[in-house]
């Protein structure tokens, strides 16, 4: 059996992992902490940050995939992500395994028609500086022969287990709650986004074949909709009031002031201003399958928002006498 070593076991990490199992590999997770590893995953503790660890258990491997991320701060990702990166070259490199590298589209900046694999890097933010200098090293390593490395590229996420994106806790604790949904930028222009489980299903093809080495891949999304439209077939899913509070980029600036995570997103509003739209014909062509079924996709994530938020008393109420 092929031995397929998955680096972070968060929003993508979890279901690459069981996506792997199913294809029927021999799975490695190696992440920071104890728990209970899934049937037929082996578990390894230790941190990316420490070269040794990465070699170690890259030993044998088929295939390495970095799903790992740190704190969404500028400094956080400067400091730590090319760390991470050049260790997981190392590993990789050492034991001949392609590296499959998770990348989101930062590095591409202000959309000029439909993000493709040909779309040249033109970042419009200092994150989007960081992941261009990231993938432009991870592609040299492959020319230098130094490791055999691809990368898939998703969008905005959303899925069960997905947390921390815009289609994730702040929104989920806010709607189940009565809230309304805080949505940045314009409602109402397209945009393409990202089903978690199709980004790792993605990824575990991506791992699965020289031929796709030397470059990024558009990982497979939904049919492009505006933010709106997708809220709220959301909200009917959760069966609530499709109620949505647009933030300005003013209040974004003035809210930043009190709230770092906030602070951090301003620079990336852009993405939310005008559509924003993704190209995953390549990849549908090469590996024949596109993303879940947009209808499937809510439900999950909708059952998965209510077991891990809850529901507030008041719509469960609502709900009995309907």
């Amino acid at each position: 059996m092929e031995l397929h070593v998955v680096f972070g076991s968060g929003q993508v990490g979890a279901p690459l992992v069981q996506e792997l199992v199913a294809r029927g590999h021999r799975v490695r997770v190696v992440r920071r902490t104890q728990g209970a590893a899934s049937a037929g995953v082996e578990l390894a503790v230790g941190n990316a940050f420490d070269r040794t660890v990465c070699v170690q258990n890259a030993q044998s491997a088929t295939a390495v995939y970095h799903c790992l991320n740190v704190a969404y701060s500028t400094k956080a990702w400067a400091d730590e992500l090319p760390k991470f990166q050049e260790n997981l070259i190392e590993a990789a490199g050492r034991t001949g395994a392609r590296l499959v590298v998770l990348e989101n589209l930062y590095m591409l900046g202000r959309p000029n028609g439909p993000l493709n694999e040909h779309t040249p890097a033109q970042p419009a933010s200092r994150k989007g500086e960081l992941r261009r200098k990231l993938s432009e090293a991870l592609f040299a390593a492959h020319r230098a022969g130094t490791v055999k490395v691809v990368a898939g590229r998703a969008s905005d996420l959303f899925g069960p287990g997905v947390s921390q994106s815009q289609i994730g806790e702040n929104l989920f604790a806010r709607v189940l709650a009565g809230k309304s949904a805080q949505v940045f930028g314009d409602p109402d222009a397209l945009h393409s986004f990202s089903y978690a489980p199709d980004v790792a299903r993605g990824l575990a093809a991506l791992g699965s074949t020289d031929e796709a080495l030397g470059q990024p891949w558009m990982l497979p999304v939904m049919p492009q909709m505006s933010s709106r439209a997708l809220y709220e077939k959301l909200f009917a899913e959760l069966e609530v009031e499709p109620k949505l509070q647009s933030i300005s980029p003013f209040m974004l600036s003035m809210l930043g002031f009190f709230m770092p995570a906030l602070r951090e997103l301003r620079e990336m509003n852009y993405q939310w201003e005008d559509d924003f739209v993704v190209d995953d014909a390549r990849f549908r062509e090469r590996f024949k399958f596109g993303p879940t079924p947009l209808d499937d996709a809510l439900r999950a994530t909708a059952a998965w928002a209510v077991r891990t938020y809850g529901v507030a008393p008041s719509l469960q109420k609502a709900s009995s006498h309907a």
